[in-house]
């Protein structure tokens, strides 16, 4: 069953107030979604990555978060460092200031938000656990593992450490978990589903880490380019003049 929360009337004025001013956008490929549970993983696209997931992926999915944005304490540090270090040296005080004023909106957003928090230290098995615990029940979850790598003009690399979610899901139900491919695209107001690419429970752990980072990277690389042509929405906070067409490989 999906968990509930008492949920903040805050949040949900902000949520309704991003609803209704922002561009709406369609789902494509819905019918790649398989019943029950799976991870959906995208492109992050900035922020709005994890929006379209919180304003149209309903029903019984939760998002993965950095804890440090859930942390009051933890968001100035990290949100300086992964939004705003590569700005001019001359702007920093600008956004350190900033990451300190955003701090407790980001609290309030991502505590209620349907989020699972994600911890890069030896706390990363309770992130995995609450994961399989919500799988187990049904769930969809939601990844965006893209890094700080360029990789082409519609992704950049992928982290592979969630394909792990594949041999812990297996080894707990004997059932093999689908990863489906997102990409979103809110040039065009969409966000688009592919076909899922399943954990092969018989093979290497690393090899299976392996092939389905590159299924998905290659998975959603294609639903980019085989849309209209577009301007991405890249991971990495940089110029709009810089941003790359889903077309050229640049």
């Amino acid at each position: 069953m999906a968990e509930t929360k008492r949920v903040s009337p805050v949040y949900k004025a902000i949520k309704g107030l991003v609803w209704a001013l922002s561009p709406k956008m369609r789902v494509e490929g819905l019918e790649n979604l398989p019943e029950g549970e799976a991870v959906i993983v995208g492109n992050h696209a900035q922020i709005y990555g994890p929006i379209a997931a919180e304003l149209y992926l309903g029903g019984n999915r939760y998002t993965w978060c950095m804890a440090q944005m859930m942390k009051l304490r933890e968001v100035p540090a990290y949100a300086f460092q992964d939004f705003w270090s590569k700005k001019p040296r001359y702007t920093h005080w600008f956004y350190r200031l900033l990451s300190y004023l955003i701090a407790p909106l980001s609290v309030l957003i991502f505590n209620n938000a349907r989020t699972i928090p994600v911890y890069q230290d030896a706390r990363v098995m309770i992130t995995f656990r609450q994961t399989l615990r919500l799988l187990r029940d049904g769930a969809k979850i939601v990844i965006f593992p893209e890094h700080n790598a360029p990789h082409n003009n519609i992704v950049y690399d992928f982290r592979d450490r969630f394909i792990d979610l594949g041999r812990m899901y297996y080894q707990m139900t004997r059932k093999e978990l689908c990863f489906v491919p997102m990409y979103v695209a809110p040039r065009l107001k969409k966000l688009v589903l592919g076909k899922p690419v399943r954990y092969r429970a018989g093979q290497s752990p690393n090899q299976e880490r392996q092939r389905i980072k590159q299924a998905l990277m290659d998975a959603v690389t294609q639903l980019g380019r085989s849309l209209p042509p577009h301007t991405v929405i890249p991971y990495a906070v940089m110029p709009r003049k810089d941003y790359p067409s889903n077309r050229t490989d640049g």
